[in-house]
């Protein structure tokens, strides 16, 4: 029997589902906005997507990959590639339209 090990971020955004990362740190005003945003649209997408919450403090080796110079950044991944990104806080609407278009992409 193999054991099951934790997925690794690498291993998350590999998938077919896209995954909504939001780069954040703790002492990031902005990025505070972010949880009830990002659980509308959890709420509206259900199982179709995932979304992580990834602080760059705690995660310096993730964030330097992908050259996050502000915080929040948001990044969409499907597949393993970039599929949008954007810093600063947007809200559920605007998010949920890009993930609608990405969805609908396959």
């Amino acid at each position: 029997m193999e054991e099951s090990k934790p997925r690794t971020f690498a291993d998350i955004i590999q998938g077919d589902k896209p995954v909504l990362v939001d780069f954040s740190a703790e002492w990031c005003g902005p990025c505070k906005m972010m949880p009830p945003i990002l659980k509308e649209v959890k709420t509206s997408l259900g199982e179709k997507i995932t979304i992580l919450k990834m602080d760059i403090d705690k995660n310096p080796s993730v964030a330097r990959a992908y050259q996050i110079q502000s915080v929040p950044t948001l990044m969409v991944f499907k597949g393993g590639e970039v599929k949008w990104r954007q810093s600063g806080v947007l809200g559920a609407g605007p998010l949920k339209s890009i993930l609608d278009d990405i969805l609908k992409k396959g």
